[in-house]
């Protein structure tokens, strides 16, 4: 009887085990219907889990396309705007010329260099962690590729976001020439606070401190001057 119930057990097991491999070689097989289009002609298989949606061959557009598409945004040409904006007030104050050579620091996108080179400013930079081209390269805010004294203004809208505030304070120094300035945009803040962001800014003096509106939000706009070397 034992024997019997031993034999069964093993006819049982033997037919389990031919179901679960004719269903896994299935599944390998397989390929989903809803990846195909109706007018193919013959289904590709694939080994399962991919399927004719994984193999189909993805279109990147090119940079330039995907430029072009970005910078007539609505979004990228109302901030571009306000940063024309924001940077004539310089320009009236004599801050910027058109021979400028200008620092764009943690410029993000680059709505800014844009809006500089709109202006009519051929020397203008931007710098990020991660690239934009052609309006950003990739360098470190806190240990930028430039020699002293290479730029007449160093401008940053994320100086507070930085890891280390005075770091980056003192490499836009560093970059700006003796006489140069700059211009930090930071929220909207008190007397005090602009204060202590002009202490991260050794070598330089506060020219001037002032409430503006920039891509629709209030903030404050401190503007120093490098002091010359003793």
């Amino acid at each position: 009887m034992e024997k019997q119930i031993q034999k069964f057990q093993n006819e049982v097991s033997f037919v389990s085990i031919t179901i679960a491999t004719l269903i896994i070689t299935f599944l390998f097989l397989q390929t989903p219907k809803t990846c195909i289009p109706p007018s193919a002609l013959q289904k590709p298989h694939l080994r399962f889990p991919n399927s004719t949606c994984d193999s189909t061959p993805r279109h990147h557009l090119p940079l330039s396309k995907k430029n072009a598409r970005l910078w007539s945004s609505k979004s990228w040409t109302t901030r571009v705007s306000s940063f024309v904006q924001f940077f004539t007030q310089l320009y009236q104050n004599g801050l910027l010329k058109n021979h400028s050579k200008v620092l764009c620091v943690s410029a993000g996108a680059g709505h800014e260099v844009m809006a500089l080179s709109k202006m009519g400013l051929k020397n203008v930079i931007g710098v990020e962690l991660i690239e934009s081209l052609p309006l950003v390269s990739r360098a470190n805010p806190h240990n930028l590729p430039f020699f002293d004294g290479a730029f007449d203004v160093a401008f940053t809208g994320h100086l507070m976001a930085a890891l280390y505030p005075l770091r980056n304070a003192e490499e836009m120094e560093r970059t700006v020439r003796n006489g140069g300035v700059c211009v930090v945009v930071v929220d909207e803040c008190g007397e005090e606070e602009v204060k202590e962001i002009v202490r991260l800014f050794r070598r330089s003096r506060l020219l001037s401190s002032s409430d503006v509106t920039l891509n629709g939000r209030r903030v404050t706009r401190i503007i120093m001057r490098k002091k010359a070397s003793d």
